[in-house]
C-alpha cells in the first residue's frame, strides 16, 4: 500500500552519503552515493512522497498545472550569444553579475526555513491529511529553506555558495565588486486578489504561485549556463573548470526539481479541492486560483524579462562604450538578441 502520510523527520531525511560534497574545500549540501552519482539533500523520503502525491492527484482525475519552460515568452538577455560575444571580447561582468545575484537570491530563501503556515485544514472541506497540502508545515517549507540557504549554525553550503562556488571556479572569488540585489523578485503588490478567503491563506497561496514560477525560470537560467560553459569556444584555458562548473548547475538544477514537483503538486491539489470563504460558503479551488495564476505566469514569463532586458542592456552598453569601436560592437551585440517571436515559440 502506498504511503501518504509523513513525518516532519520522514521529510527532512537524508541518505547515507559515501561521500561527502566538496568543492574548491569548500563542504556543500547532498553527497555521492558509491558509485558517484551526486544525491540531493533530503531527499530520501520527500523525492517518493511528492512524486506519490502527484500521482495520486492524476489517478483521482486530477491534473498536474504546467511548471515547464513553455510558460516563458523570452529568450534569456544576454542570450548565449550576446554573452559569448561578450566574454570573448573580456566583459566578464554581466555573468559574472548574474551568478552572484542568483547566490544571493537564493540565499534569501532559508526564510522559508522560518515559514509556519496557518492550519490549511480550516480552509478546505476535503480532508487534506495524505495531500501534499497537508505536509507543508510539516518539513516541506522547511526543507525548501535549508535547501537555498542552508542548515543553522552549520558550515555546510547550501544553494547560495554553490552559485559562488560556480562563480569563483570560472573567474575567481574577487574578480568584480559585489552587485546590489534587488529588494524583490516577485510580483508586486495588487490589493487583494483573493477577497474570498482569508487574508493570511491568500498570502500563502501568492507566495506558493510566485515561487514556482521564480524555479520555473531558474530552470531556464540552468540550461543557459550549461550550455555556455560547455560551449568549447568558451573559458579554452580552463575547459576543465568550466566542466566542473557545469556539474555544478547540473547539480543545482536536480536539487530544484523536487521545489517545482512539491509546489506544482500544491498547487494542483488545490484546485481539486473546494475552499471555505469567508462569508461562510465555499468555492471550487480552480475557479478560485486559475485566473490569478494566469496573471502570475504572465508577469514572470514576459514584464520581469523586459524589466531586466532594459537594465541589463544599460549596463552592458556602458561597458562596451569603454571599447574601441564601441557603436560597431553595441550594434553587433543587439543584432545577436533573440527575436520576440522567436523566444516565444
Amino acid at each position: 500500500m502506498a504511503k501518504n502520510v509523513y513525518s516532519y523527520d520522514e521529510i527532512m531525511a537524508e541518505h547515507d552519503y559515501a561521500q561527502p560534497h566538496e568543492v574548491m574545500g569548500k563542504l556543500l549540501h547532498g553527497g555521492f552515493d558509491a558509485e558517484g552519482n551526486y544525491i540531493s539533500p533530503r531527499m530520501l523520503h520527500r523525492g517518493p512522497a511528492v512524486a506519490q502525491w502527484a500521482s495520486n492527484l492524476e489517478a483521482r482525475g486530477g491534473k498536474l498545472i504546467d511548471a515547464s519552460q513553455k510558460l516563458l515568452k523570452r529568450d534569456n538577455y544576454p542570450n548565449h550569444a550576446q554573452q559569448k560575444f561578450l566574454l570573448q571580447h573580456g566583459l566578464g561582468k554581466t555573468l559574472w553579475d548574474s551568478l552572484t545575484l542568483t547566490g544571493i537570491i537564493e540565499g534569501r530563501g532559508k526564510v522559508f526555513s522560518d515559514v509556519v503556515g496557518p492550519d490549511f485544514q480550516e480552509f478546505f472541506v476535503e480532508d487534506i491529511s495524505e495531500l501534499a497540502v497537508g505536509h507543508l508545515n510539516k518539513g516541506l517549507h522547511h526543507a525548501h529553506g535549508r535547501d537555498e540557504g542552508g542548515m543553522d549554525n552549520s558550515d555546510i553550503g547550501a544553494h547560495d555558495e554553490m552559485w559562488f562556488v560556480v562563480r569563483d571556479l570560472l573567474f575567481g572569488k574577487d574578480a568584480f565588486a559585489i552587485p546590489t540585489a534587488p529588494e524583490e523578485i516577485g510580483r508586486p503588490e495588487m490589493g487583494r486578489l483573493f477577497p474570498q478567503i482569508s487574508k493570511t491563506l491568500e498570502e500563502f497561496l501568492l507566495i506558493y504561485m510566485n515561487i514556482l514560477m521564480v524555479e520555473v525560470r531558474a530552470e531556464k537560467m540552468f540550461s543557459f549556463c550549461c550550455e555556455l560553459f560547455r560551449d568549447p569556444e568558451m573559458f579554452t584555458d580552463r575547459r576543465d573548470i568550466a566542466e566542473q562548473a557545469a556539474q555544478m548547475v547540473e547539480r543545482i538544477r536536480q536539487d530544484e526539481a523536487i521545489h517545482v514537483g512539491y509546489l506544482q503538486a500544491v498547487l494542483s491539489e488545490m484546485r481539486t479541492l473546494t475552499f471555505k470563504t469567508v462569508d461562510g460558503g465555499t468555492i471550487s479551488g480552480s475557479e478560485l486560483l486559475d485566473p490569478v495564476w494566469e496573471g502570475m505566469v504572465a508577469y514572470h514569463s514576459t514584464t520581469v524579462y523586459d524589466t531586466a532586458r532594459e537594465q541589463t542592456r544599460a549596463s552592458i552598453v556602458r561597458q562596451l562604450e569603454k571599447l574601441a569601436d564601441s557603436d560597431q560592437l553595441i550594434a553587433e551585440f543587439d543584432r545577436l538578441e533573440t527575436p520576440l517571436a522567436a523566444a516565444a515559440e
